[in-house]
């Protein structure tokens, strides 16, 4: 019976994984603090540091354990990962003119409340195509659960309020403290899944010794 060999290069794609998420859930967390207005700042901006650093700490090691991994690729599966990241760089690319044309629309039409909700539709969106072209089913559950935070805000959420003469801009928190704890999340199941390749790899390594 054949035993299958986990490349180094698919763990350290998972680790690369959890450093996006790790680095876009702090960006969209510092969305929701922005939102606050000054209230609980310095906490908040801690707290989402400590949890992006836990992230990539998490990946560094997925990277350091990836070394005692085979990095053998067949000339085959070169040709698929090279595939792979160029639609990853199409992907990327048109998320980000989609984001920047909706910037440019939501300023010019006076309507920049929009463009915090648009924009969150549009990362989850983007995490469809990923799915499938990484086969990670994880991430259909996260652009679902994004484009469904964006939807209930713009049609339940008011824009602002005022709490103790203290404004807030509650999509802004909403949408940022919720989209970072959905990606953060996604990291973390990301992150445990490197772990049980190298795991996996590990045990193929075993019953190699003793066969």
């Amino acid at each position: 019976m054949s035993q299958i060999t986990i490349p180094r290069a698919a763990v350290r794609g998972t680790a690369a994984g959890v450093i996006f998420m790790a680095f876009f859930g702090m960006l969209w967390a510092g969305i929701g603090i922005r939102g606050m207005q000054g209230w609980a700042f310095f906490v908040l901006i801690i707290l989402s540091l400590l949890i992006g650093v836990i992230l990539f700490i998490g990946a560094i090691v997925l990277i350091k354990k990836s070394s005692l991994l085979s990095n053998e690729v067949i000339k085959k599966d070169k040709e698929h990962w090279r595939k792979k990241n160029i639609w990853f760089g199409i992907i990327f690319s048109l998320e980000g003119l989609l984001i920047a044309i909706t910037s440019f629309i939501c300023t010019s039409t006076n309507h920049l409340d929009l463009f915090v909700p648009v924009m969150a539709l549009i990362v989850g969106a983007h995490f469809f195509p990923l799915a499938s072209l990484f086969q990670v089913p994880t991430y259909y559950i996260t652009g679902t659960l994004l484009c469904l935070l964006a939807t209930l805000v713009m049609l339940t959420f008011p824009v602002k309020t005022i709490i103790n003469d203290h404004h807030i801009m509650v999509w802004w928190v909403s949408l940022g403290f919720g989209s970072a704890l959905i990606l953060w999340g996604t990291g973390v199941i990301v992150c445990f899944r490197g772990f049980r390749l190298i795991s996996m790899a590990q045990n193929v390594a075993d019953n190699g010794k003793w066969s």
